[in-house]
């Protein structure tokens, strides 16, 4: 086995792990008559996202493009080789065509974590009201024709003879259809994981409305606050694989990870620091939330950033996310665990900070205007594209066979009701 094959496998399994993590972590911010449910859209997202990514979602996000390709595919060819039938058989044969087939396969395990986790991310803005069928149904037409192509826009790349590697999605060759000498910089999927999820779950925080019970600073307390740490210490360690994966290169892995330990620490003073002078003290719950703003941040920019600009980025995301969970409450829009005040926000200041700081192109780094051009514009198409298609799903699937609990069911707490199991501490 070779080392790229071990380390996409080894970080695979990472990646995999955050999705666990983060049903501890938003179980522990719901009611304690909601957790079972909860957990549950996550380990759904486990089920279904993984199944379709192998049948046929990783054959359109790494869809044959050309450099030369405005849209090489908008959505791929899902039947290029249904369930990866073609990789499985060369791998059982052997030879040089097995060891590709060893490396496509590891690519395909690597991508799916990425995209049960990214549909996973979107429950949080529907906590508390969700029904778990239509759920499931959301979360499969969303990944068939939301992520998986967003996917092949950012991701989707060919090997060269040389062994480079060259970006074949829109967003890849955006700079050079522009002219620029720079492209777009999305190392980890700032704009196709959390902005993507970001936006959907500002579409189905509108198309469910407001919870009866829970929808105010004073009733929207977690149920259990170390749940809530676990998750997040499980996602914290799983980032380090969710950004060091496609690492090519010993310098390149040392610095993602330095950006990955960093830029989350920023984030929790910067979190706390807001917290202090806003409420008068420093919570658990904020110092959770402000490290899961600095993942997001740095997901992106992990490798092109200098560890002093990820640290002042880091700082920056978790203060300002501080600041934006509360503007729910102002405009009404019941995003329950504030998935776009976290994810969408610092997914965009992520993601156009490295039109500024990026090593050696960012505006105040050596370059020029041109890369905060490449990163503003797939962050604004994917959070449309995303918003617009998360609405549409979510209100045919609301008029047709109902996409939230019945109010009585809500009100009592929806994880007997939808699942017969309950939750309690003895």
């Amino acid at each position: 086995m070779t080392l790229p094959v071990m380390w996409l496998l080894l970080t695979a399994a990472l990646v995999l792990f955050m999705t666990p993590g983060l049903a501890f972590f938003y179980g522990g911010l719901v009611k304690s008559k909601s957790v079972i449910s909860m957990m549950m859209l996550s380990f759904g997202s486990i089920g279904l996202v993984g199944v379709l990514w192998v049948l046929y979602g990783f054959n359109q996000a790494f869809v044959d493009g050309t450099s030369n390709d405005w849209i090489p595919e908008v959505l791929g060819n899902p039947f290029s080789d249904f369930g990866l039938q073609d990789a499985a058989k060369a791998a059982f044969e052997g030879g040089d065509g097995g060891a590709a087939a060893g490396v496509v396969l590891a690519s395909a395990i690597f991508g799916a974590t990425f995209a049960i986790i990214t549909v996973a991310l979107i429950s949080g803005s529907i906590a508390d009201r969700a029904r778990f069928w239509p759920w499931m149904l959301f979360a499969g037409v969303f990944a068939t024709l939301v992520y998986f192509p967003v996917a092949s826009w950012v991701f989707a790349f060919v090997v060269n003879e040389d062994g480079s590697t060259t970006f074949t999605g829109w967003v890849g060759q955006l700079g050079a259809h522009l002219g620029f000498d720079v492209s777009t910089i999305d190392f980890a999927g700032g704009t196709a994981v959390h902005i993507n999820a970001g936006a959907a779950a500002l579409a189905l925080a509108i198309v469910l409305g407001k919870r009866k019970v829970g929808f105010s600073k004073e009733e929207a307390q977690p149920h259990n606050v170390p749940l809530v740490l676990i998750g997040t210490a499980i996602l914290w360690f799983g980032w380090f694989g969710f950004n060091g994966g496609a690492a090519t290169a010993d310098g390149q892995v040392g610095l993602i990870f330095v950006n990955t330990m960093v830029a989350p620490a920023a984030a929790l003073v910067g979190w706390i620091v807001v917290e202090h002078f806003k409420e008068g003290k420093a919570t658990a719950v904020g110092a959770a939330s402000g490290i899961v703003a600095g993942l997001v941040a740095i997901t992106p920019a992990c490798a092109n950033l200098s560890p002093i600009w990820a640290i002042v980025l880091g700082f920056v995301a978790g203060g300002v996310c501080a600041v934006t969970i509360e503007l729910k409450y102002k405009i009404g829009i019941d995003d329950s665990l504030d998935v776009v005040g976290i994810h969408l926000v610092a997914g965009f200041i992520g993601t156009l900070y490295l039109g500024f700081f990026a090593i050696d192109t960012g505006l105040f780094t050596g370059g020029n205007i041109d890369q905060l051009i490449v990163q503003a514009i797939p962050a604004v198409a994917i959070a449309a594209y995303s918003f617009v298609m998360a609405f549409v799903i979510g209100t045919v699937i609301e008029k047709t066979i109902g996409f939230r609990a019945k109010e009585e069911d809500e009100i009592a707490g929806i994880d007997l009701a939808l699942h017969g199991e309950g939750y309690a501490i003895n």
